[in-house]
């Protein structure tokens, strides 16, 4: 009888069609939805950087994490929702009003938000941290019993996304399962004892994951935290493989050792403690927000962070458009990103071999908020006029450069045909490229206009001028040909 190893998963190909995609749209929808609110801050990652794990989870701005922002005492979240629905009013509350919202809401209004922005897929969270299912799991929650929505939204907007020509994906926390153990996550040590270590949660948490992969075949499987101890996750990964050939898994399938007990407990406690005491004195890369990779992954998964350069290993920078996933109608303007920044942080990623897993939030009746669907817009019109330069691309020997006048550039290639992306306009019409060999570039054509770009040569060096009127665009694209080198 096979036997599922880890030397045997680790032979799943990377598939072309996730490399090639590029873009995808993370949307986080649940219970969590209703509410709709989360504290305002100006950076998720300088509040870990510089409060520790207990700031985090007292003024968490991820509305998604509601349920348990609401049981810390004293946190913004448990005055909002004390003032807002009363002291007695429990978080199963809003399943009536969900269940409600979306009964009849319009799913592929949000396909189509996600196809205009030039998503190649959609991963969707079939159950968050909360323990709401957005699908009607055939295995229940022994504490809460048939804890799903009325409708199956998973099942229907994967037929919304996938009549769109997109692939789609599911997310899963399997990390966290809050009602399963009454979890509240209020110091560093929870972030370890919020982890169910129940061989019975490993049991029901693999029944979910394998009925997703049989009644949906996703083509993104995205576990969140980590996994829980005890099972026999090779055998779920070649499961999937098997029933998807060309899916892919991401990194955050980390199994913690499952010896706890009340010793185990005590000691994690008192190490959480301390870390946090420590914390200021810790050196700055050590108090991001990160996760630990798994035995397997097909690609990595920063949050609200990047690379300076480029990886030789696939990976995707995972954000929302503003400081939380889910929707969080407290936001601000200047907390949702600007399509011009979205565009810029997008070619730098695709540049470094990542793919953008862009995040929305739809609220209880599945609208999307003008405010986070304007910047998607602004990347699908950049995109329509320039998906040459990202698109089924690799990253080229070099990543990253400077016009001759101190503006960014980006790199990409398709084949033997390299592009560069300007971020900005250069001071001027005419400029070079720093560190490249433009020497044997002969038809550089500015996508969009579909302008071939003059090529003027000043004491020996190469430069490219522009058209008299460039239209204002957050990034421009040359294709600049087979010819161009990096300088040695």
């Amino acid at each position: 009888m096979y036997e599922p190893t880890w030397e045997s998963v680790r032979t799943h190909p990377l598939p072309d069609w996730y490399a090639d995609a590029k873009l995808g749209v993370f949307i986080h929808w649940g219970l969590f939805s209703v509410p709709g609110w989360a504290p305002q801050v100006d950076d998720v990652q300088r509040i870990l950087k510089d409060e520790g794990p207990a700031g985090l989870f007292r003024d968490n701005p991820y509305a998604e994490w509601y349920r348990n922002s609401m049981q810390v005492e004293g946190s913004p979240t448990w005055r909002h929702h004390r003032e807002t629905y009363g002291t007695d009013f429990a978080y199963d509350g809003f399943v009536e009003p969900f269940d409600a919202g979306t009964a009849d809401c319009d799913l592929d209004a949000i396909a189509a938000l996600c196809a205009g922005a030039g998503a190649g897929y959609v991963v969707l969270t079939t159950k968050h941290h909360e323990g709401f299912t957005l699908w009607p799991a055939t295995t229940l929650n022994p504490k809460k019993g048939a804890y799903h929505a009325k409708r199956d939204l998973v099942g229907d907007l994967t037929g919304a996304v996938r009549a769109r020509d997109m692939r789609m994906g599911l997310y899963y926390s399997g990390g966290y399962d809050w009602p399963w153990n009454d979890a509240v996550m209020r110091e560093a040590a929870d972030a370890a004892l919020a982890v169910p270590a129940d061989p019975a949660y490993e049991r029901y948490a693999t029944a979910h994951v394998r009925e997703l992969i049989e009644r949906y075949r996703p083509s993104v499987l995205w576990n969140d935290i980590c996994w829980p101890p005890g099972g026999n996750l090779a055998e779920l990964f070649a499961f999937y493989y098997e029933s998807v050939p060309e899916g892919v898994v991401n990194d955050r399938w980390l199994e913690p050792s499952a010896r706890r007990g009340p010793v185990g407990d005590a000691f994690i406690r008192g190490a959480g403690g301390l870390m946090q005491l420590l914390w200021q004195h810790l050196p700055e890369e050590k108090r991001g927000l990160t996760f630990p990779s798994a035995n397997h992954y097909d690609f990595r998964t920063p949050e609200y962070s990047s690379f300076d350069t480029a990886q030789e290993g696939k990976w995707e920078a995972t954000r929302g458009v503003g400081h939380s996933f889910g929707a969080n109608r407290n936001e601000r303007p200047q907390d949702i990103v600007t399509a011009t920044d979205l565009v810029r942080s997008f070619c730098d990623i695709v540049a470094k071999n990542g793919n953008l897993l862009i995040g929305i939030g739809p609220d209880e009746k599945g609208i999307i908020a003008e405010e986070q669907a304007r910047p998607l817009r602004g990347l699908g019109a950049w995109m329509a006029a320039s998906h040459e330069a990202v698109r089924g691309t690799r990253p080229w020997t070099l990543a990253a450069t400077e016009t001759t006048e101190g503006t960014q550039v980006r790199f990409t290639r398709r084949d033997d045909v390299v592009y560069a992306i300007l971020l900005d306009l250069p001071g001027q019409r005419s400029f070079g490229l720093r560190g490249v060999d433009l020497s044997g570039v002969r038809e550089p054509v500015l996508l969009g206009l579909d302008e071939r770009l003059d090529l003027t040569t000043q004491s020996g060096h190469v430069r490219i001028t522009l058209p008299e009127r460039v239209p204002v665009q957050p990034a421009y694209a040359i294709r600049l040909g087979a010819e161009v080198k990096p300088l040695a």
